[in-house]
């Protein structure tokens, strides 16, 4: 596996600082990795997108990871959420040249989760959310009504959205499966093993853009 930093350059002018992780083998995935809430330490190297940013491309999948605007080396400022769109369209405009022609995954932890399932990008073959605060359903309208999959993994002891309260927010939602995470709480700890497995295997459940009609 190589591991190189990239600049992730958003719509709106900024540089965003990435980590992009390619398999020594043929990829046959690929995956986006947003990270948690700016405001509360949140960052690429947190343990959710850090644990998937090791697992994944040992399975042979491509991997990028970014931070956020306005943290640490990435420019801009936070703005709650809606401007953060455009940083996770750029992280899927940077790894694009190696993931086109295979699913691409769109995978977030917490903020990161409810960021990722407002994008609904025609290249992303599917949505991993990881503790989804689910703040701003409307904001998700897109994606949930979309017929590309979408995998929720909710932990059972959640402080911000447990399993019966998500179900009743996606219970409208096309193509969605709702795991919960036993045992954990929403920051995981000693539980992100088990998440790692779902997204290799939720992974490999996607079609490339090529293949989806």
């Amino acid at each position: 596996m190589s591991t190189e930093r990239v600049t992730l350059q958003t719509a709106d002018g900024l540089a965003l600082e990435a980590e992009l992780a390619v398999p020594g083998g043929e990829p046959w995935a690929a995956a986006v990795l947003a990270h948690p809430h700016p405001q509360f330490g949140g960052t690429m190297r947190s343990i959710v997108p850090g644990t998937l940013f090791a697992a994944l491309p040992a399975a042979s999948v491509v991997a990028l990871r970014f931070n956020f605007r306005g943290v640490e080396g990435s420019e801009g400022t936070f703005g709650d959420g809606r401007p953060e769109r455009q940083d996770v369209v750029a992280a899927i405009d940077a790894v694009w040249p190696i993931a086109e022609g295979l699913p691409l995954l769109l995978a977030g932890w917490s903020f990161g989760a409810d960021t990722s399932l407002t994008v609904d990008d025609e290249r992303v073959g599917g949505w991993l959310a990881v503790a989804p605060p689910l703040r701003r359903p409307d904001d998700m309208a897109a994606v949930a009504a979309d017929p590309r999959p979408k995998l929720l993994a909710v932990p059972q002891h959640d402080q911000y959205r447990d399993p019966d309260s998500a179900r009743e927010v996606v219970a409208g939602w096309t193509a969605t499966e709702l795991r919960v995470v036993n045992g954990a709480d929403h920051f995981l700890v000693g539980r992100v093993d088990r998440v790692a497995e779902w997204a290799v295997e939720f992974a490999r459940a996607l079609p490339a853009a090529s293949n989806r009609e």
